[in-house]
């Protein structure tokens, strides 16, 4: 039997109870009436139950998903969408940097720290954080500084803690073989095709239309694949977001944020805005600060080149006609221009104000993870944007932005793995300036190829698309709509 994913309405409803617990929606009679009829928890990992409900339960899961929309939320005014909201919200907005440009070479860094931060972390997707680390210690790979291995690993352990079933065949060192299929680089790619057709003036009808034109649907998850479903129903955007949506503040507008920062290079605050156009057909409050966020963070990153990078992640580009220091941002003031564009009174904001404090605090890395468990896991789903954007701002701070420190330490924290290690590794790899600053043993099983099923990218190399994005970074932009 086929039961599709992530859009069940017997399976949302469980989910959007959460949700409202998390935005402040007091569901308490919902949830009894759900329960009364016999409606069940969302799945805790998968995104389908194993039966489907009786047509009765699955037509009440429809009224209740309605009903609970309508609910009022106590977060609303701290955390809106619409982005004259959130910028009025934001009194430390950054200023473009002057004189602030991107290279091809911290490009192709860029997409290539996004790729093997998502490698890194394929494997262990899903896996209870006690699972990751038990597996990285029996191969002697703890932290991970090294792909993930099966050699060495006893067979029980295997069998208690399987890999990640689609992504184990092509990404564990052992049969690694160029970089395999991933939504985390597939929506890159698709940013990069809104781009080339839309220029930076994009609308978010631009994003539903390119990705009607060239995203197969099964290639979509959680808030995506709602909101596709819901473009086929007729439903416009932004309502595409809203609607029986809720996976809305989850992860995934935050791995649609690269390009955006990359074409907008010292600029974070264009960066966010642009991102906020991409995020707002499928996701809405936090799940578009969070979107905003790395868009920002990838931006300042970005913004390094008045030099050529010295692979350190530490702020000390040296001009090359000069000798002079640059005074590049390291990757602190990346995640402070970050901040910057997010309402500060959210609880994007102040988990990543806690995160950021608890890595400064901790020497182990492993208790600042253990700390944002604590906080965050019992209440999120390991999807959900606040606490995988947590994690993200406290590998980057407590690793001081270095490549290896920085992916290992995102990865080494469970959640959502390769979407956290993708955004990672495009941040710390923008911040080494160029593919050559990067570790051999993380970028030379790549063999410079991709695999996708996006438009006419599959087999493309990284240095051709670091050029393709060049060329949109530095393409004339019209004012937006």
């Amino acid at each position: 039997m086929l039961r599709l994913t992530w859009v069940q309405p017997e399976d949302l409803v469980g989910h959007e109870l959460r949700q409202a617990r998390l935005d402040g929606r007091d569901a308490s009679a919902v949830a009894a009436r759900w329960s009364a009829a016999g409606g069940g928890a969302a799945p805790p990992r998968a995104g389908a139950s194993d039966r489907p409900a009786s047509p009765g339960l699955r037509a009440l899961a429809g009224e209740l998903l309605d009903e609970l929309a309508r609910l009022p939320s106590v977060s609303a005014d701290a955390e809106p969408t619409e982005y004259d909201r959130i910028r009025a919200l934001c009194p430390d907005w950054p200023a473009p940097r002057p004189g602030a440009r991107v290279s091809p070479a911290r490009l192709e860094a860029a997409w290539l720290g996004r790729a093997v931060g998502c490698l890194l972390g394929k494997p262990v997707e899903k896996l209870p954080l006690s699972g990751i680390r038990r597996l990285g210690r029996a191969a002697g790979n703890w932290p991970p500084t090294a792909y993930f291995t099966a050699r060495g690993v006893p067979g029980d352990l295997l069998a208690a803690y399987p890999w990640n079933r689609r992504s184990a065949p092509t990404s564990l060192a052992e049969n690694i073989d160029g970089m395999p299929e991933d939504d985390d680089l597939n929506y890159p790619l698709l940013g990069l095709k809104l781009l080339q057709r839309h220029g930076r003036g994009f609308e978010t009808a631009d994003v539903a239309r390119v990705w009607l034109d060239e995203l197969p649907a099964g290639r979509t998850f959680t808030a995506e694949r709602v909101a596709y479903r819901n473009l086929l129903s007729g439903v416009e955007p932004p309502d595409t977001a809203r609607h029986r949506n809720p996976f809305r503040e989850w992860i995934g507008a935050l791995i649609r944020a690269d390009v955006h920062g990359w074409t907008n290079p010292g600029d974070p605050g264009a960066a966010a805005e642009q991102a906020h156009r991409d995020a707002t057909l499928t996701h809405t409050a936090v799940g578009v600060h969070a979107a905003m966020f790395a868009a920002a963070v990838i931006a300042t990153a970005a913004g390094t080149d008045t030099g050529t990078g010295t692979g350190t992640g530490t702020g000390t580009d040296t001009d090359p006609d000069t000798g002079t220091r640059t005074g590049a941002p390291d990757v602190h003031a990346c995640l402070r221009a970050g901040l910057a564009v997010v309402p500060p009174g959210s609880r994007l904001a102040g988990a990543v104000r806690h995160a950021v404090r608890l890595a400064a605090a901790h020497a182990d890395f492993d208790t600042v993870v253990d700390g944002l468990h604590a906080v965050h896991s019992p209440a999120h789903h390991w999807v959900h944007a606040v606490p995988n954007t947590a994690l993200i701002a406290a590998a980057l701070t407590h690793a001081d932005g270095d490549f290896t420190g920085s992916v290992s330490r995102v990865v080494s924290g469970g959640w959502d793995t390769d979407s956290n290690g993708a955004t990672v590794g495009s941040v710390a790899g923008l911040l080494a300036g160029s593919p050559a600053a990067l570790p051999a043993h993380w970028t030379a099983p790549l063999k410079n190829r991709l695999a996708t099923s996006v438009g006419d990218f599959d087999g493309t190399g990284f240095d051709t698309l670091a050029h393709l994005t060049h060329r949109e970074a530095t393409r004339p932009c019209p004012s937006p709509p």
